[in-house]
């Protein structure tokens, strides 16, 4: 109660008075919540003491109880998009999470492609299904024991989905809102264009930034530069760009060719001042390995490399890093 509450800080000095975030009365003593925020065992001990010597006028001789709040997170959400389809935004999206995890940081992804999932398959969750404690979903478990959610673990496989814009920014709405317990960071795979999706998530859920995905061709890239737009409309910065399918290697002879071009992305990048994170070979190891639901970032190989990199550098715009 907030007078209660009142009352009990008014008998406090203002550094323990901004700790406590509710008061109650029960059986002549009192109930605390207490925010614990920093604090070890031991400090957490000697608060708990100060609050009872401070608050003994109040107890008529019951007893104090304090329950302290723990560390919150302060969870970064990163939405990575592209201006078109086809370009593996997905496939980036899953071997940066597992660059990421490995690196230390606490990650989760959230498959925000509501009418074309291809996070489970991509980390190998096909089969999860989340559970609900309540209304909120927790979470299903992927490779590197990464936290994941997308609708293809909600709905039957394969069955298409015919839903207009609210409901599809309902379901967007629990998969964020899920249990993420310590994530401090979550990776959107958007759906590609600039539509209803990508609008909710802007207006709702205020991502920390963006980084867009294109090969190096010029159509994919006039497409890249709309998604970002659509970013700088909404005042969520722009993190990076990244190159996907640059470069390709035969297998056989060891020629080395480009088919989609080569540069173009890092070159949209320095004429738009923004960081050019790095490119990834088109490769047949990582179309092999992501239909396996074996991230290449999971492996010590040249494209698995080639995706830590870029994580590296994701992570320090950020400002997270390994444990």
């Amino acid at each position: 109660m907030k007078n209660e509450l009142d009352g009990v800080k008014s008998a406090l000095g203002a550094e323990l008075a901004e700790r406590v975030a509710a008061a109650r009365s029960r059986d002549g003593g009192l109930s605390l919540v207490v925010d614990g925020t920093g604090l070890s065992e031991k400090d957490r001990a000697g608060l708990e003491a100060e609050l009872a010597q401070a608050l003994a006028g109040q107890l008529d001789g019951g007893q104090l109880l304090v329950a302290f709040m723990g560390e919150r997170v302060r969870r970064k959400i990163v939405a990575i998009g592209s201006g078109k389809g086809g370009v593996g935004k997905s496939t980036v999206t899953a071997n940066l999470a597992v660059a990421l995890k490995r690196a230390g940081v606490r990650v989760g992804v959230i498959d925000a492609d509501i009418y074309g999932p291809s996070q489970p398959i991509l980390l190998h969750s096909e089969d999860a299904k989340p559970e609900a404690e309540g209304e909120t979903l927790q979470p299903v478990i992927g490779v590197a024991e990464i936290p994941m959610l997308s609708m293809g673990h909600l709905v039957a496989k394969g069955r298409a989905l015919a839903w207009r814009g609210p409901m599809a920014g309902r379901a967007l709405a629990q998969l964020f809102e899920a249990n993420w317990g310590d994530a401090e960071l979550l990776l959107v795979d958007l759906p590609p264009g600039t539509g209803d999706v990508q609008i909710t998530m802007l207006q709702k859920f205020r991502p920390d930034g963006a980084v867009i995905v294109s090969t190096p061709q010029d159509l994919a890239l006039a497409d890249a530069a709309r998604a970002g737009s659509l970013f700088d409309q909404a005042e969520v910065p722009i993190l990076g760009l990244i190159e996907n399918m640059a470069g390709y290697v035969c297998p056989h002879c060891g020629e080395a060719s480009d088919p989609f071009g080569s540069g173009g992305v890092e070159r949209a990048a320095e004429r738009l001042e923004l960081p050019f994170l790095g490119r990834i070979p088109l490769s047949h190891a990582v179309r092999e390995a992501s239909d396996r639901g074996t991230p290449p970032a999971m492996g010590e190989t040249p494209e698995g490399n080639a995706f830590r990199a870029i994580a590296d550098r994701l992570a320090a715009g950020l400002g997270v890093s390994a444990e």
